[in-house]
């Protein structure tokens, strides 16, 4: 090893011992150029290839951002549209049963109404043949009573009362005076 005292003799003398800190000039030299061949390389080749993969990656990424933000405006698009149709349809629906209910309410009226009117016909119609029966008893009854009449009164006199006209005029009276005692 060097000591102290060698070492001050050696600058002293101006001795040119390369100081193993510092390379020697060559080397920075050929090192410079290395390097600007590296960078050269990498400034013209690599990096605009890093920066194209990168551009396209940056694109992708935000594209599909894009993308999913108009497929999310679709979609809520969509929903509202779902949304007012299935209101409409809502609507719908109800003035339907609004309207069946209705409907329905109006068959039950006119099926009433027609009930209540073929009942009454049927009464009228049972009414008018009970009195034209009762007509017609009521006309048998005074021909058979006027006749009966007739012949008790014959009994009870002992005479033929032959003439027609004479005991219908008689029959009509006393029927009359039935009538009116009623």
């Amino acid at each position: 090893m060097i000591n102290a005292t060698e070492l001050t003799l050696l600058v002293a003398e101006g001795g040119e011992k390369h100081n193993p800190l510092l390379p020697h000039t060559y080397d920075i030299v050929w090192s410079l150029v290395a390097f600007a061949v590296v960078f050269f390389v990498f400034w013209k080749f690599v990096i605009p290839r890093y920066q194209k993969v990168l551009d396209e990656r940056r694109d992708a990424i935000e594209g599909g951002i894009e993308r999913a933000e108009q497929a999310q405006a679709q979609a809520n698009a969509e929903l509202a549209t779902y949304r007012e149709k299935l209101a409409g349809a809502r609507e719908e629906a109800a003035a339907i049963r609004d309207e069946a209910r209705t409907q329905g309410q109006q068959i039950v009226a006119d099926a009433t109404a027609t009930a209540q009117a073929e009942s009454d016909r049927i009464v009228a119609a049972g009414n008018q043949q009970l009195e034209a029966s009762r007509q017609q008893v009521v006309s048998e009854l005074r021909g058979d009573i006027g006749k009966m009449s007739i012949d008790l009164a014959e009994k009870l006199v002992g005479e033929s009362l032959g003439d027609s006209a004479k005991q219908s005029a008689t029959v009509d009276r006393f029927l009359a005076e039935i009538d009116t005692a009623k």
